[in-house]
Order: structure tokens, then C-alpha cells, then sequence
């Protein structure tokens, strides 16, 4: 076992650097907003990081980084946020939120009918506001008008639900590496090398015009924030994009 911890240290070190080699490389306004933090620490001693680097590294996404924030980061201001994270704005920001349909069938308890899911997850900007309805009226649209819309009234889970599909935490929920096949549209399987279970996710489409094409979004762990770059994560992730917030 500590052979393959070890194997595990050597990897994730390599990762580390070559992931720094190749934001060298990125225009200068990019490797200033993707520079590697020091606060991270040791990326091998910590399990959520070097977990979720091995899949975002597995499946071709190399501008990525962790960022450790102190643990009064939610009480602070967005501006203050985002001067933590040194984002070039506070629409930088984003988070990842589960919903659940409460007016499914009660045929409908898991996420077997992407179609016709029980629970979804999205992806929207701090500074927006979700707009449920839209989402509602696209599921009613995938299903051909054939589901009453009634049938479709998406909430934000509990947090306690949350946390047993995704395995994480309020304020960490991240849609890399969750506990649960949560489906979001389109239906496509998205194969996790490492990881057991295939994740998909709504990005709202403000996040796809950010300037430059990263953001921040929970990262597995509370005082844990994970930034990506948007078109590798749209290119990983595959995600349904749809304007689904106002601002």
C-alpha cells in the first residue's frame, strides 16, 4: 500500500508541474489569473485534490487549479471573494446547485430517464439568478409535450440530499467526481477515467461569455475553490448549454 501511495505522490507531483509548464505558455493576462497558488500546499496530502486532478488530468483538462480560502470566506463580500481568488471579476464566480423535480411522478425516483430526471444539476454565476422556469420549459420541450408541465417543478435540494448525491458538503458542491450519476441535459454519458460514475451538468450561458474563459465553482471540500478554464470544462464535461438566469 505505501508503494502505491508513494506511485500515487510521484503522479500527482508530475501533474503539478506539467500543469505549471503549461500555463507558462498561456498569454500573460491568462497566466496571471491561473498562476498556481501557494496556499495549496502539497497537492498529495490532500485526498479531494489529488482525487479530482486525476480526473480533470485523465480526461484532458490541464488548465485547472485549487485554491485554499479562509473559512470566512462566505461571510465576506463578493468583491472580497474575488480578490482571495485573484478572478478578473465577480461574475468569475460561480457554484453548483442540485435540484430535485418535486412534482415528478411518482414513478420517477432517480436519475435512470435523463428525459425525465428527479434530480438535476446546474452550474450559475454568483451574480445571477436561476431561473427555474426555463429549465422547466425545456424539459417539457425534450419530452415532446408528452409529460404535463405541471409534472416539472424544479427546487433547490436540501442540503442534506445534496450532500448524499453528490458526497459533498454545502458550499463545496462541485460537479467533478460526484457520488451520484446526476443526469443534466442533453442525456449523454460522459465515461470518468478512475471514477465510477458518468457526470453531466447545465452550464448556464452567461458563464460560456466570461472574459477571460475561466471560472471559479465549489471544489469538493468547504474552504476548497476550484478554478477551470470554460472550454476545457465544456469540452470535458460536455454540458447542455442553456440561458437559465437573469441578472
Amino acid at each position: 500500500m505505501e508503494a502505491v501511495a508513494e506511485l500515487e505522490r510521484v503522479q500527482i507531483r508530475i501533474l503539478k508541474r506539467i500543469t505549471e509548464l503549461e500555463l507558462s505558455h498561456l498569454p500573460q493576462h491568462f497566466s496571471a489569473a491561473l498562476s498556481v497558488s501557494s496556499n495549496n500546499g502539497d497537492c498529495s496530502e490532500n485526498t479531494t485534490v489529488s482525487r479530482l486532478s486525476s480526473i480533470l488530468s485523465s480526461n484532458g483538462v490541464p488548465d485547472f487549479l485549487f485554491k485554499r480560502v479562509p473559512l470566512d470566506y462566505y461571510d465576506r463580500s463578493l468583491e472580497a471573494r474575488r480578490e482571495i481568488l485573484d478572478a478578473p471579476s465577480i461574475d468569475h464566480l460561480c457554484k453548483s446547485i442540485v435540484l430535485v423535480n418535486t412534482q415528478a411522478h411518482a414513478s420517477v425516483t432517480d436519475c435512470s430517464d435523463r428525459n425525465n430526471s428527479k434530480y438535476y444539476i446546474v452550474v450559475v454565476q454568483y451574480t445571477a439568478r436561476f431561473n427555474a422556469e426555463t429549465v422547466k420549459n425545456f424539459l417539457y420541450s425534450l419530452n415532446n409535450g408528452n409529460i404535463p408541465k405541471k409534472k416539472f417543478n424544479l427546487r433547490l435540494a436540501p442540503e442534506e440530499l445534496s450532500s448524499k448525491l453528490t458526497g459533498y458538503e454545502h458550499n463545496g458542491v462541485t460537479c467533478i467526481g460526484m457520488k451520484t450519476d446526476i443526469p443534466v441535459l442533453p442525456y449523454r454519458r460522459i465515461r470518468i477515467v478512475s471514477y465510477p460514475y458518468p457526470v453531466s451538468v447545465i452550464l448556464d450561458e452567461a458563464i460560456t461569455k466570461l472574459n477571460p474563459d475561466f471560472f471559479w465553482l465549489g471544489g469538493g471540500e468547504i474552504d476548497l475553490k476550484l478554478g477551470i478554464r470554460t472550454s476545457q470544462f465544456i469540452n470535458f464535461v460536455k454540458p447542455f448549454i442553456v440561458s437559465c438566469s437573469t441578472t
